[in-house]
């Protein structure tokens, strides 16, 4: 080996700062060059383990930027910051995010490379359950993750153009591949998973449950069985005004308090603790305090669920609850009305806003048959004990008791079937009934069958043992949720249509970050990082690879999947040009000998300084 060239390099890194290095290189005298065809060449370790190749950013500044980005969620400016005050290292906030993409294709690289380690980890457990769902924004950026359920590890992510099973079955025979047949495939009720698990374990010829979620069953169950009511509802607080004309009220109502609001709150609360005084409403601005504390509760009615949502939580069954009692009560204080006019009209007038509610045939009626409907959702719900649990890590985790809970909740699922079969009417008055039992029943042939499989025998060393299958999908659902809450973080974004379309799918890797089983089989620890990261440019170098081949390699894109979504973001830069429209515009205008001309309306506007003729 012999000198070749001394070179300056620029160096920006978290150890050191930002410094000048001179690096010798050497090369072979002989001229031998690799297979690849390049010349043997020697350069210094010591910079090849420190910078990104030909880059004078640093490994520990890339991992740095990817976590605070992917993992803590940070803003580009506030990375830019950090950098800044902490390190003293200027970069500007295109380099950041050039690098925080480049983090997760390294980041990718690595968890195929430990793929091996990753998968002898989770046979070590017996077996792995294989949780597999999509999300999106405002259906755009479809984000498909295949989940270790009792790892709580993304063992891959791949961006679809829509949840369909033809995009969704080629990834998963990819986890196949790299991880070896799951133990049970847990999914949601969807079209796109149902085909997409249903093919794969007939393609691999795998004798293994497919398990339907049973949280998105009793949802299912229950939108089905409570919407049209609940819909109706819906609609008639809508046509009456109910909550628009509360909240005007109560601010009608605190705008003339005024500045005494304090007080007012004070009378509203000793009146509350008063005892044996009669249903009297005060005078005066604790009468008006008072009036205005009842508009207030009653459209509080959101308080009355339990956060989770419809079916299971009936808002509007709620608020019409508190309408009648509401109405009631005030039929109460006006039997003894109040002496102030002011306090008296108030009063009056929310007892005008209740009164629709509490008088409407049709309200009624559909308030009646949803609580009639729910009661039989409930008796469902019951009997699936859906409770939050949380799975551990620990194979051993499945208890005896557990294991008898599950196969309690059966019995009583089969013991409700058999009961609604029974209780069924086959004719006469009770049409809704025969319904409501009829949609539950239909639920029950159609995904009985994958509702069960969770025990699974696993092989120990000190034996057989039986480890379940966690009963829902929730765990992927928080994952992805908390995923979401982070980039909303980021972004102060409500809507993140443009960020989940712009969001890399090995994002999704980047939160096994916060496993710390997931990163000691990766690195070690996240210190290490950078060293790993580092060890993989240099044992590619050695192949004799490209640099730049690897991470397309690695990007998990398969070419072969139809472009299936409406108007993606590559499409919609070849359909809203000029010439586009001047082809569209040219071929209307041309005439045809089979239709004549026809006159158009032509109007213009102005969209990012071009001028669109329609």
């Amino acid at each position: 080996m012999g000198v070749q060239k001394t070179i300056l390099r620029h160096g920006r890194t978290l150890e050191h700062g930002t410094f000048d290095a001179r690096e010798t290189v050497y090369a072979c005298m002989n001229k031998c060059r690799w297979p690849s065809g390049p010349q043997v060449v020697q350069r210094a370790d010591s910079l090849a383990e420190r910078l990104l190749p030909r880059s004078a950013v640093g490994y520990d500044v890339l991992v740095f930027i990817g976590m605070e980005r992917f993992v803590r969620f940070r803003q580009r400016g506030e990375i830019q910051t950090m950098l800044m005050d902490r390190f003293g290292l200027p970069l500007s906030t295109g380099e950041i995010s050039r690098l925080g993409r480049l983090f997760l294709e390294y980041l990718e690289r690595l968890h195929e490379a430990r793929a091996g380690d990753l998968r002898c980890a989770m046979e070590e457990d017996g077996g792995w359950p294989l949780h597999i769902d999509a999300t999106g924004e405002g259906g755009r950026g479809t984000l498909l993750v295949a989940f270790s359920g009792w790892r709580r590890w993304a063992l891959g992510a791949w961006k679809i153009p829509t949840e369909n099973a033809d995009a969704i079955q080629p990834h998963l025979h990819t986890v196949i591949e790299r991880f070896g047949p799951p133990c049970a495939i847990m999914r949601d009720l969807g079209v796109a998973t149902t085909k997409a698990a249903a093919g794969l374990v007939k393609e691999h010829h795998l004798q293994i449950p497919i398990i339907a979620c049973h949280s998105h069953f009793l949802k299912d169950v229950g939108t089905d069985l409570l919407e049209p009511s609940h819909a109706q509802m819906r609609a008639l607080f809508r046509q009456y005004g109910v909550n628009t004309k509360l909240r005007s009220l109560a601010r009608d109502l605190g705008r003339r308090i005024g500045q005494g609001m304090e007080q007012a709150r004070l009378d509203l609360a000793a009146w509350q603790l008063a005892e044996d005084q009669g249903h009297i409403v005060p005078d005066g601005r604790a009468g008006l305090a008072t009036v205005r504390a009842f508009a207030q509760w009653v459209f509080d009615h959101l308080a009355d669920g339990s956060g989770q949502g419809f079916p299971f939580d009936r808002p509007y069954l709620d608020l019409h609850n508190r309408c009648a009692q509401a109405s009631r009560a005030i039929d109460a204080f006006l039997r003894h009305p109040p002496h102030d006019c002011v306090v008296l009209k108030a009063l009056k007038h929310l007892h005008a806003i209740l009164k629709p509610v509490v008088c409407d045939a049709a309200m009624a009626q559909a308030a009646r048959t949803l609580v009639h409907r729910a009661a039989l959702f409930d008796e469902l719900r019951d009997a699936l004990r859906l409770l939050p649990k949380v799975s551990s890590g620990d194979p051993q985790a499945s208890t005896i008791k557990d294991i008898a809970e599950l196969r309690d909740v059966r019995k009583a699922v089969g013991d409700l079937t058999e009961s609604l079969r029974n209780r069924r009417p086959k004719r006469g008055p009770a049409k809704d009934q025969r319904q409501a039992i009829d949609i539950v029943l239909r639920h029950l042939d159609a995904h009985g069958g994958n509702l069960w499989g969770h025990e699974v025998k696993i092989m120990r060393a000190q034996g057989e043992i039986i480890r379940l299958v966690d009963r829902t999908n929730n765990s992927l659902e928080g994952f992805f949720h908390g995923m979401k809450h982070g980039e909303r973080r980021r972004s102060g974004r409500k809507n993140l249509t443009r960020d989940f379309e712009d969001l890399p799918a090995a994002a999704a890797l980047a939160q096994n970050l916060n496993r710390p089983d997931y990163v000691t089989i990766l690195c070690g620890d996240l210190d290490n990082l950078p060293r790993v990261f580092a060890r993989l440019d240099a044992e590619k170098r050695q192949q004799g690879l490209r640099a730049e081949s690897q991470p397309e390699a690695a990007s998990g894109k398969s070419s072969a999947l139809p472009e299936s979504a409406s108007l993606p973001r590559d499409d919609l830069r070849l359909v809203r040009t000029e010439a586009m429209d001047r082809k569209m515009h040219d071929a209307a205008s041309s005439r045809s000998p089979r239709f004549p001309v026809q006159p158009t309306i032509q109007a213009s506007r102005t969209i990012d300084n071009r001028r669109l003729t329609l």
